[in-house]
């Protein structure tokens, strides 16, 4: 049997978990009760930090981008109006969430710590250039989503530590999209694109994310510098989305084979990148 416990602060969360090495966080429960009830988890208690008020809300950060609470809901971020311009691809993905009822629930930050490769977020997350900030027994630390996804469901995540925010720089005046494609609404992603434009000029250029297909989201700033000034380029973008189809390590699974991802790829990038450019 698992007993939940309901601290009120981020200090009293990390002392509980650094004096009972068995207990897990817990924080929408979205994935964790799931886990549990099927017996792929096991913990003597769960550590809800559904109280920690220091773990909500969306501001400006002191960098001078944008700072979101680990406990913040999907759907408090699907509604959020701050996220405009560069940041509208993570509006667009939360969104696109499961259904009401998890997005109701589920927390970004219990997604980042769940860390399935197919999830929403990490393509979004990796293309905006965040950073997963973390607290443990030793204190705060900040990680770029590549250092923080390690492997398949693996990240840096020490025992101990929780994911307390998600930092956002500054997010450009430049549209972004969200792609996502899956078998049935709602359901993870059989392949999922990211892409944010940055300028508006001859020079401009794009961030690309693509999720679900490897351990972590492929993006190569190389080619993304070797395609600015070349958006409306049709071979260069084909060159651009075939280098990121090389780099994918996808699997066979319910949602699609490795083959038909890899053919997604290319098409899903180039659609991306349409969107952002408004070429048709």
């Amino acid at each position: 049997m698992s007993f939940v416990v309901a601290p009120q602060t981020v200090d009293e969360a990390i002392a509980f978990l650094a004096a009972n090495p068995d207990a897990r966080p817990m924080a929408g429960g979205a994935s964790l009760v799931a886990m549990k009830n099927a017996r792929l988890i096991e913990a003597s208690h769960f550590v809800s930090l559904a109280r920690i008020e220091a773990l909500r809300g969306i501001g400006p950060s002191a960098a001078g981008g944008l700072r979101i609470g680990g406990m913040m809901h999907h759907r408090q971020i699907a509604e959020c109006a701050d996220l405009t311009g560069g940041w509208q691809m993570l509006r667009q993905a939360a969104g696109l969430i499961a259904n009401r009822v998890v997005r109701n629930m589920g927390t970004i930050g219990g997604a980042i710590a769940n860390a399935d490769p197919a999830a929403d977020y990490l393509p979004v997350l990796a293309c905006a250039g965040a950073e997963v900030e973390l607290v443990g027994p030793d204190g705060l630390r900040r990680l770029a989503v590549a250092d923080y996804l390690v492997d398949w469901y693996e990240t840096a995540l020490e025992p101990g530590e929780i994911v307390t925010a998600i930092e956002l720089p500054a997010g450009g005046d430049g549209p972004s999209v969200y792609r996502k494609l899956a078998r049935t609404p709602g359901d993870y992603a059989t392949v999922s694109v990211a892409c944010a434009r940055e300028g508006a000029g001859p020079d401009s250029s794009v961030r690309v994310a693509v999720g679900a297909c490897g351990p972590a989201p492929i993006r190569d700033r190389d080619a993304e510098a070797a395609l600015a000034g070349r958006l409306h380029d049709p071979a260069a973008i084909a060159a651009f989305c075939a280098t990121l189809a090389e780099q994918a390590d996808p699997i066979d699974d319910v949602r699609g084979s490795a083959a038909y991802r890899l053919k997604l790829i290319p098409r899903m990038v180039a659609a991306a990148i349409r969107d952002v450019t408004g070429d048709r």
